[in-house]
């Protein structure tokens, strides 16, 4: 089958699912819609409205868009069944109702940012980067019954480097994924796909999982050593951001999130908590393995600082420690 004769609906929302669908496009394959999200309300009298990344990009690409407010909508499914998909691609998306993934002939794909079984879940990158892993990568399958238990159908692995956060992370596997997606979809519409099980990809591993983030997922362990703090803060950063308090000698606390920081391994001289500071060069937290030097944060209604220019506006109390 020709790629023009083979046609893709395709369903994502931010720019990570916009490289997956340029490359489709820019490839020639036949992308007859694109489903995303509603737009949103915006600015102070939300009378505004923010398109979603694909949105934008299918737009200017003159390709039909869909942004039902329900999925299980009956003129949603109508107008999506009207397009006559062989294939549906999804990157960074809703969870579909059956209905919607089950109407293609060839099925539904997902293209998920990690190398499943492991990571399952709303947040894989942030996961990944916390649990100190050296790897990672992205997986393309067929969508089933259970959130990211299908057969697998392609995975690619890159490195996870000490010094990546989550948004290098991010940028490698968007990269890596735009042409897995391509791949995957010249394998189905050539009859060349080998489905796998994903028991069988990681039949001995302990399974990690990838929940979704909230607020108080992101505050600091600053009890569990070193590494795990830094991987943490790495992890979180740029978004949503690792936090911690700064509390005072007179019980005055202080927000602040963290996105950078160093590790200093030795035996500290402080007690677990204890925040050291020469109040001009360096800002450190006492752990129980060594010292987390914080040298990218930010105070609440404030712009993100490097330590120096930050500690020229705040000066460490003698008795500073987090809690």
């Amino acid at each position: 089958m020709q790629k023009s004769d083979f046609r893709i609906v395709f369903m994502g929302t931010p720019d990570f699912a916009v490289a997956s669908l340029r490359a489709l496009v820019e490839g020639g394959y036949n992308v007859v819609a694109v489903v995303t999200m509603p737009d949103k309300p915006m600015g102070r009298h939300q009378t505004e409205l923010s398109q979603s990344a694909v949105k934008q990009y299918a737009v200017s690409q003159g390709l039909p868009v869909l942004q039902p407010e329900k999925l299980k909508d009956e003129t949603f499914l109508q107008q999506l069944s009207n397009f006559r998909a062989d294939v549906q691609v999804v990157v960074a998306f809703r969870m579909l109702p059956e209905v919607v993934w089950n109407m293609p002939p060839h099925g539904t794909f997902n293209l998920h940012a990690s190398l499943l079984p492991q990571y399952r879940g709303a947040a894989p990158i942030n996961w990944a980067i916390i649990n100190g892993e050296t790897k990672t990568g992205v997986t393309t399958f067929l969508l089933d019954h259970e959130i990211d238990t299908g057969l697998v159908l392609h995975r690619e692995e890159v490195e996870i480097l000490d010094t990546d956060n989550a948004e290098d992370v991010h940028d490698k596997l968007m990269n890596l994924g735009a042409p897995l997606v391509c791949r995957t979809v010249d394998d189905i519409m050539q009859g060349n796909v080998r489905p796998i099980p994903q028991i069988e990809l990681a039949p001995d591993a302990e399974i990690h999982h990838a929940p979704k983030i909230f607020k108080d997922t992101c505050r600091l362990p600053f009890d569990k050593g070193v590494k795990a703090a830094y991987d943490f803060v790495r992890g979180m950063s740029p978004y949503p951001a690792a936090w911690t308090e700064f509390v005072d000698g007179a019980g005055k606390r202080t927000v602040v999130k963290l996105f950078a920081t160093e590790k200093e391994c030795c035996t500290p001289a402080e007690p677990l908590g204890c925040v050291v500071s020469d109040g001009k060069t360096y800002l450190k937290i006492a752990l129980s393995d060594g010292y987390l030097c914080l040298t990218m944060l930010q105070l609440a209604g404030k712009k993100r600082m490097a330590i120096t220019d930050f500690l020229r506006g705040y000066r460490p109390d003698s008795e500073l420690r987090v809690e």
